[in-house]
């Protein structure tokens, strides 16, 4: 778990990082989640429970840690985590996003009519976030990304907002942008085009990127070319490749990546994150475990044994663009 670059940026980042978006808060769309927490949504507990599993990142040498504002109470238990133990600002990397309120109320299902978060992409929205963020994380936060940004949220049109974003960009903190959806290609390439002051606005990019749902290649690897920091967010694509699995109608597909992970020594998802540690294009992929066990499973995508024969069967497993993330929509928060 060496670090090295991220991108052509000042930052360094480890090949696998920890995202927070299933520990901060008491519901995801992560198959199994409500188990992970032991069904215990104390908040006390939970954030005993968040620095367990950032202790075991840690100790296994993982040195990005990625939240946002929508993740719960995620930021705020990084940084009680981050001070705890005392760990310099030098000595790890940092991203959060603005761009969704979180409006769940601590709860893991909300009321007919209502959402977990609210997207909002205007200036009051990163006015205020940028400051709850600095708030929680301080001289600790390095990279300050858009929350899945798309073309129909204006957000790459608004002149205000991305004037802001090059003001804190030149005040110091890396600027990125996340993305989701079907657009994620051609959001990200109307995305390279904006530059301040002769410069590219973004220097990082978080995508969605896995066996399933590989729709953005090109435009990551165009990202990575001109320097970009590339973070890979729901590898294991919302647990749907890892064995908690149980669709029958992705049962052929399990089978040959059991099959696969049995002659690797590995597990499925490890083998999953190993397809991603090997694209050409990727400086950190995200484990978003939520138990140690399973964050020490992910982990051991750095010592598959990589071959060109996985590559061919298991990229061969992507759905069309569209299924996927409709398939994604149905995942029930829990």
């Amino acid at each position: 778990m060496n670090p090295k670059p991220f991108g052509q940026t000042n930052l360094t980042v480890t090949p696998i990082g920890l995202g927070l978006a299933a520990l901060g808060r008491p519901g995801y769309i992560n198959l199994g989640h409500a188990q992970d927490l032991n069904h215990n949504y104390d908040v006390a507990a939970m954030e005993a429970h968040a620095h367990t599993v950032l202790d075991a990142a840690w100790k296994a040498g993982i040195r990005y840690f990625d939240a946002a504002r929508s993740y719960g109470r995620a930021e705020a238990f990084l940084a009680s985590w981050l001070n705890s133990r005392r760990i310099a600002p030098a000595n790890i990397t940092v991203g959060s996003k603005w761009g969704y309120t979180y409006t769940a109320d601590w709860q893991v299902n909300v009321p007919e009519g209502q959402k977990h978060e609210v997207k909002d992409h205007t200036l009051p929205v990163l006015q205020r976030q940028w400051q709850e963020s600095q708030a929680n994380l301080g001289e600790q936060l390095n990279l300050y990304q858009i929350h899945s940004a798309t073309l129909d949220s204006g957000v790459l049109n608004n002149h205000a907002v991305l004037t802001e974003l090059a003001r804190l960009r030149n005040a110091g903190t890396l600027i990125g942008l996340s993305l989701s959806g079907t657009g994620q290609a051609e959001t990200l390439w109307r995305a390279l085009e904006i530059e301040f002051d002769g410069k590219p606005l973004f220097g990082a990019v978080q995508a969605t990127w896995n066996i399933l749902e590989q729709s953005a290649t090109a435009v990551l690897t165009a990202a990575h070319q001109v320097g970009l920091g590339v973070i890979i967010k729901e590898a294991l694509a919302n647990g749907r490749l890892t064995s908690r699995n149980n669709a029958p109608s992705f049962q052929p597909q399990m089978e040959i990546l059991t099959q696969l992970a049995k002659q690797q020594h590995t597990s499925v998802d490890a083998l999953a994150l190993a397809a991603i540690l090997n694209q050409p294009f990727v400086d950190v992929v995200l484990s978003g475990a939520a138990r140690t066990d399973h964050l020490l499973s992910n982990i051991e995508a750095i010592n598959v044994n990589w071959q060109p024969e996985l590559a061919e069967i298991l990229l061969e497993m992507g759905e069309e663009t569209a299924v996927y993330w409709q398939t994604r929509s149905n995942l029930p928060w829990n």
